[in-house]
């Protein structure tokens, strides 16, 4: 079981901080990890949903499209992963 120090701890919850969208305006202040970690967790679930209904159009679009079977059957496994 690996322990991390406070200040790797630190420097993963600044990492998440600039991934977040926004965050360069916000990486001048200090703001709590446990903000950090719920804005991260909130941005993980919209992220979530934007890929389901971005393969949810896709697949409406298969089904509206005359696509060889070929390329059907590739979009098909890119969108089950």
């Amino acid at each position: 079981r690996t322990r991390f120090t406070e200040d790797e701890i630190n420097e993963l919850i600044l990492k998440l901080q600039v991934l977040l969208p926004d965050s360069s305006s916000r990486c001048k202040t200090r703001v709590s990890a446990s903000k950090i970690l719920k804005e991260t967790c909130n941005y993980i679930k919209k992220l979530h949903k934007d890929v389901d209904g971005l393969s949810e159009r896709l697949s409406e679009l298969l089904a509206s499209r005359d696509i060889s079977a070929t390329d059907a059957d590739i979009l098909t496994s890119l969108l089950g992963q």
